[in-house]
């Protein structure tokens, strides 16, 4: 059941170029770095990040994906045998001695992200891992903390974050339900 959009089109596009400036002000600049969107509305996210980020900086930014399936944050009833699963990694780029970008909806327990990152380090040794996301709702259960975020959401274990956006869901939301 729907309980409330948390953020609509314009909420979305506000939040994106704000995380845009802060990724290139952190990193003073964009050369070494390398966005990498976790499948599949995170890899939306990085590619509307990478297009706000070369609007800003006159240069395009190194892009990549990475596929994580079967472990999923916003179920309900979760297993101890359900992990993380790397299911494909597309980086085009070297990542040794990059500052690497992990981009991804909603980060709820960590998990996804610590897979990300673990696939990321299989690939090569970057000089940093950093991480954007739209929506951080809490209830980490691993010590991982978002460097950019579009707007934090405390929410309850009952509650899951939905987040539609246009190039799959036809809309861009956010939307809480329980």
């Amino acid at each position: 059941m729907e309980k409330a959009v948390l953020l609509d089109d314009q909420a979305i596009r506000r939040a994106l170029t704000r995380i845009a400036h802060e990724i290139i002000e952190r990193n003073k600049g964009i050369d070494d770095c390398v966005l990498v969107g976790i499948k599949t509305r995170g890899a939306f996210i990085a590619k509307r990040l990478a297009e706000r980020i070369a609007a800003i900086e006159g240069k395009d930014i190194q892009t990549g994906e990475l596929d994580i399936t079967l472990y999923r944050d916003d179920l309900t009833v979760k297993t101890d045998d359900q992990q993380p699963l790397v299911k494909q990694v597309d980086i085009q780029h070297d990542v040794t001695n990059k500052k690497i970008i992990l981009v991804d909806d909603v980060l709820y327990t960590g998990r996804t992200v610590r897979a990300a990152m673990d696939a990321i380090m299989d690939v090569g040794r970057p000089s940093q891992i950093q991480l954007a996301v739209l929506v951080d709702r809490g209830h980490r259960e691993l010590p991982i903390r978002a460097d950019y975020v579009g707007k934090n959401i405390p929410t309850s274990s009952e509650e899951r974050i939905v987040v539609r956006m246009i190039e799959s869901d036809q809309e861009d939301r956010v939307l809480i339900t329980e």
